[in-house]
């Protein structure tokens, strides 16, 4: 038996087990098209039920002469339908309808800098930073921004750095040195992933650096069995530095982010990156 429908078509109420899973879902999980589609279905289904989708057809083939040895059990069928339709539908929804991440302007015009940050992010004090933001969902996400003192710095150029592969050198060791830690069985790998320079519209020259740390750990370091020690990775992050100078000091922004969320959300990142300015300061 072969069942062909078609969206502007009218179809035959659903079973009364079709509405009750229906009633069952909250609203907000399924969209108007989803709980249409879910309607759509004939009240008795078969085994090996399979679906195509081709523009506005929608097509169910239904091999009722199946054996029995291979049914699909009603209840397990729908649920695997319902999971298809909700997943499916709520793709389209996050590909079409998800708003796009707002940015805020930070301006600090007392050390001389600037950027622009995810207007949801919240600033966070006390952290050690001349500013410090943190996305409130994903804590290993942050922003900050370091400012070398104006008594003991005399930077004229981000060029007094060296090339930028020899800053990158120095922005890892600079991490690695904060992330030095006392715990036994701790060790860290880390790599810089690139190096490079920029001039901003501002006329001044900016090094870009990113680099890769991962931390591991044993989860016993005082069993006395080698195989009782086994080492498991604790964090795996990118840590992205914008370097500048003016005002004869040296200004970093740095953002960290998880190696798996930085694959989500790098072109938000790199926007963050792009709009940092160094400031110069009047008297």
């Amino acid at each position: 038996m072969a069942v062909t429908m078609v969206d502007r078509l009218g179809f035959r109420p659903p079973s009364t087990s079709t509405a009750t899973v229906l009633r069952s879902i909250p609203p907000h999980f399924l969209s108007s098209s989803a709980r249409t589609a879910l309607l759509m279905l004939p009240t008795r289904l078969g085994p090996f039920a399979t679906f195509s989708n081709s523009g506005s057809w929608f097509s169910l083939s239904c091999d009722l002469q199946s054996t029995k040895a291979f049914a699909v059990p009603r209840r397990s069928l729908m649920s695997l339908i319902l999971s298809s339709t909700i997943f499916s539908q709520t793709e389209t929804n996050l590909a079409f309808a998800q708003p796009s991440v707002e940015f805020r302007e930070y301006i600090d015009t007392f050390d001389g800098y600037s950027f622009d940050y995810p207007k949801n992010w919240i600033q966070v004090r006390g952290a050690n930073a001349d500013i410090f933001f943190r996305d409130p969902f994903v804590l290993d996400e942050n922003l900050s921004v370091e400012v070398s003192s104006p008594s003991s710095s005399k930077y004229k150029s981000v060029e007094d750095l060296g090339p930028p592969e020899a800053a990158g050198k120095a922005v890892l060791r600079q991490y690695l040195t904060e992330f030095m830690s006392t715990r036994l069985g701790v060790k860290r790998e880390s790599s810089i992933l690139s190096t490079s320079s920029r001039i901003a519209e501002d006329g001044k020259m900016y090094y870009q650096i990113e680099v890769n740390i991962k931390s591991f750990a044993s989860n016993n370091e005082l069993a006395v069995m080698p195989e009782d020690r086994v080492v498991r990775l604790e964090w795996d992050r990118r840590y992205l530095s914008v370097l500048g100078v003016e005002n004869n000091q040296l200004y970093e922004l740095r953002l960290q982010v998880p190696e798996n969320v930085f694959v989500e959300e790098e072109n938000d990142l790199r926007k963050v990156m792009e709009s940092f300015r160094v400031n110069k300061l009047t008297a």
